[in-house]
Order: C-alpha cells, then sequence, then structure tokens
C-alpha cells in the first residue's frame, strides 16, 4: 500500500524530475513515479555496497610497499 509523504526538493533537482515525469509519461504529474522508480534501482544495490564495505579483505597493503613498487617501476620505464 502506498504512503504519503513530503519531501522537500532542491528546485534543480525537481525540475530535473519533471522533465524525466514529461518523457516518460507525458505529464509532469508523474513526478512521484518518477521518484520511486529511481529510488528502487538505487536501493536495490544497497545491499552489494554494504556487503562489499564489510566483507573481509583478501589482500593486506603497505603503502611503503606501494611506494616503493611504484619507485622501481618508474626507474624502469625512465632507463627505456
Amino acid at each position: 500500500m502506498p504512503k504519503r509523504t513530503t519531501v522537500v526538493l532542491e528546485d534543480d533537482v525537481y525540475e530535473k524530475l519533471v522533465k524525466e515525469s514529461m518523457r516518460r509519461y507525458g505529464t509532469p504529474r508523474a513526478v512521484s513515479k518518477v521518484i520511486n522508480a529511481i529510488l528502487r534501482k538505487a536501493l536495490s544495490h544497497t545491499d552489494e555496497v554494504i556487503e562489499l564495505l564489510y566483507s573481509e579483505r583478501y589482500a593486506k597493503v603497505d603503502l611503503k610497499e606501494v611506494e616503493e613498487l611504484r619507485r622501481e617501476l618508474s626507474e624502469e620505464l625512465e632507463e627505456r
């Protein structure tokens, strides 16, 4: 069951939503449908992002080692 809420939109965001509503549905009155579609798509990736953020890391990176490798590669390229 749909719920009603009030969202305060900045002018530029509102204008983009109205334009998208016109493009998709031919009317500026379908802004809610556009917002729902955008939020549904954005939220569908939430679980994947959270899983990536909190998953175990498979490699430990030592910044000193990375810097040394960068220097070595840079020197090798300069010699060529």
